[in-house]
């Protein structure tokens, strides 16, 4: 039991110094398309009243948009960053989601997983963990990079790899992203952050915003 303890942190502690390498040149308040992303997660997530499971939160940069009247519990595997969502007055827990959510079933009205599924091993796990763990007619609401967008097909027909985010696992269709959400009620998809938009939303929306809501 003792070695299994000792593991697990070990992989914290690696995965900690990893992640807080490839912040250290990013501001702790930007979020990329962060004021339409912020809207959508605002609305999605609701309240006041609400208890919001905020998975890989960070420095809690996007939690802002949806603290105001609601508990937040924010876990993440940067533990310095964690200690700056802290400041913001939520609750925080230095966790590995690859590992499972450190919590009981149904003990969540939303679970939010902003810009993370593309960092994690399996996607359709942490999707599975996190409906496990919403209540009855619970939102889970996220975001991907769109991986199919234009400029990433440029990219790929010049011979370069779409992505050049080195903890990027997964690029995400929209039908992968509706696949994903298929145990969930009312799945919906935005597209946002771009000029192009009205144009096709499809191939020019940097950012894709999904949200589903488990079954009573």
């Amino acid at each position: 039991m003792q070695a299994r303890t000792l593991g697990r942190v070990t992989r914290l502690e690696e995965q900690s110094r990893r992640y807080r390498r490839h912040h250290r040149d990013r501001t702790e308040t930007f979020v990329y398309g962060g004021d339409e992303r912020a809207e959508l997660f605002r609305g999605y997530v609701g309240g006041p009243g609400r208890r919001v499971l905020d998975v890989g939160c960070r420095y809690g940069a996007l939690t802002r948009a949806y603290l105001q009247g609601n508990h937040v519990v924010g876990i993440d595997v940067d533990r310095l960053a964690l200690n700056d969502a802290a400041r913001l007055g939520i609750e925080t827990q230095w966790a590995d989601a690859e590992e499972g959510l450190p919590f009981e079933d149904a003990s969540f009205d939303v679970v939010v997983a902003g810009e993370l599924l593309e960092h994690v091993r399996e996607p359709a796990a942490l999707v599975g963990e996190a409906r496990r763990v919403l209540r009855p007619g619970g939102v889970f609401v996220g975001s991907v990079p769109n991986g199919f967008r234009l400029k990433n097909r440029l990219r790929f027909l010049a011979g370069r790899w779409p992505e050049n985010d080195p903890t990027h696992l997964h690029l995400f269709s929209p039908g992968d992203l509706c696949a994903l959400l298929a145990g969930f009620e009312e799945p919906r998809l935005h597209f946002v952050s771009s000029r192009l938009l009205r144009v096709h939303p499809r191939l020019f929306g940097n950012i894709v915003v999904f949200a589903g809501r488990k079954s009573r």
